[in-house]
């Protein structure tokens, strides 16, 4: 896979600060070999995280052409979630589909048994809530299966340490693992960057990046109704509203624009600074700002800006620019797909000035993750995107952090960020409190720039 655009100090002190854990002190004995399903038995699957990310992932796994695979297993806190999902699927890929009652698991301990459902050389899925992502991958590592993890893979500084931990045990027992950063198999994606790189737009000076739209998935929620079963389960069915859970609307929505700008630019920024805020929010309770403004600094100097909006009534745009000395690209025009890519001779998107326009239409890059994935654990060739999905994941939650403090925040600063959003997610059940506490009111603690600096939010302390 593509090398890591982090110079090889930042690699070293990732490597420094994470090496430490017990739970990975205590992984590091396990030698479970990497086992490659023999091509005339199915390759199985087991469905971490049931809702529209997941039963999509599902879909693109069982589509993929070829030796022959199976979904076996599914887990879930939601049984009105497992049981849609599994409809779904089912009804794309029936033949494709055998997961009877007693594999169908419900409960923070679902996960355990439905990796336990799967013989070597299968894939788990997971695509919960982030804030479950290092528990899951440290399962799956100590069953030796490979793994699929939806982004973002961390939201701050601890987990981003223990997932790249983590991710070297998975390497040195041979794991395939793939991350939902689909764009980085976009065919037309790869032929723009092959482009960049190789100087046909001239040195970059600028980057932009944009995502405005409406608010989305469960991005504003209102105070708990009396008939939801429970604070936690609450939180986790509505997680965009919730930075414990998701690391909010921020690395959950806007990680593929800085990342597919970072790429074009070959490297990751240095730092961030950012602003952002709340507006009419009527009785909303959610943390999220409804817009964020980030300018990202590369060790050169070039700049990336990010403009972030989840407001009602306000113009759109979806899309990823880049800025050079000869000339500019669009990476993506209106979304994931298609992408559309273009480079012009000026600074100007006219049709006059195209000098290279993407083949259309284009592949489903969805698809094409998939697509990749499922050839490398046929092959046994070499295949994981951690390192990459960890880099990028706390590079998006760099400009979190510095709207919600109102600091400068560098690279190094987010990696030994201290404050982690839920330490003990390991430890919940369906009969745990949540992580987050509301106050008397109903609201829960949000950002307050200038005010909380050290954290992006005050948390509360046990009664």
């Amino acid at each position: 896979m593509n090398p890591s655009p982090f110079p090889t100090s930042s690699r070293r002190a990732f490597l420094k600060a994470a090496g430490t854990g017990a739970a990975v002190s205590a992984l590091a004995g396990i030698k479970i070999p990497y086992v490659h399903a023999a091509e005339d038995n199915a390759i199985e699957i087991a469905l971490v995280g049931c809702g529209g990310r997941g039963t999509g992932a599902a879909a693109n796994a069982l589509s993929v052409s070829g030796p022959p695979l199976k979904l076996v297993a599914m887990a879930d806190v939601s049984p009105k979630k497992l049981e849609a999902s599994l409809k779904n699927i089912t009804n794309e890929h029936g033949a494709k589909v055998d997961v009877p009652a007693e594999r169908q698991f419900i409960g923070f301990d679902g996960y355990k048994n439905a990796m336990d459902s799967l013989k070597p050389g299968g894939i788990v899925i997971l695509t919960t809530p982030v804030a479950f992502r290092w528990v899951h991958y440290r399962q799956a590592i100590e069953k030796g299966v490979n793994v699929f993890m939806e982004k973002p893979v961390c939201t701050d500084g601890p987990t981003a340490r223990r997932m790249l931990a983590l991710d070297q045990l998975a390497k040195a027992k041979g794991m395939k693992v793939a991350v939902g950063l689909m764009c980085r198999h976009c065919k037309v994606r790869k032929e723009l960057a092959e482009r960049v790189h190789n100087g046909e737009i001239g040195d970059i000076v600028l980057l932009r990046a944009y995502r405005m739209q409406g608010p989305v998935a469960s991005f504003r929620v209102k105070k708990k109704p009396e008939n939801e079963p429970s604070e936690l389960l609450y939180q986790i069915k509505n997680f965009h509203s919730f930075l414990w859970a998701s690391g909010g609307a921020f690395s959950d929505f806007f990680i593929h624009n800085i990342d597919e700008a970072c790429w074009m630019k070959n490297e990751l920024p240095v730092s961030v600074r950012a602003a952002g805020g709340r507006h009419y929010r009527e009785d909303w309770v959610d943390q999220n700002f409804d817009h964020y403004s980030c300018e990202y600094t590369f060790a050169d100097g070039a700049k990336l800006f990010f403009e972030g909006r989840n407001m009602e009534g306000c113009d759109g745009e979806f899309a990823t620019y880049v800025h050079g000395t000869n000339g500019m690209a669009i990476v993506s025009t209106a979304g994931h797909l298609p992408a559309r890519s273009r480079i012009f001779r000026k600074q100007r998107v006219k049709s006059e000035e195209i000098r290279w326009a993407a083949a259309q239409p284009e592949p489903n890059p969805y698809q094409l993750e998939w697509d990749d994935f499922l050839a490398a654990i046929r092959a046994d060739t070499p295949y994981n995107e951690v390192q990459r999905g960890v880099e990028i994941s706390l590079v998006t939650a760099m400009g979190r952090m510095a709207a919600h403090t109102g600091q400068t925040i560098t690279y190094e600063q987010a990696l030994a960020w201290q404050p982690e959003f839920a330490p003990d997610v390991d430890k919940l059940t369906l009969d745990s409190p949540a992580p987050l506490r509301a106050d008397a009111d109903g609201k829960y603690p949000v950002p307050q720039p200038g005010i909380t600096k050290k954290s992006e939010y005050d948390i509360p302390k046990p009664a």
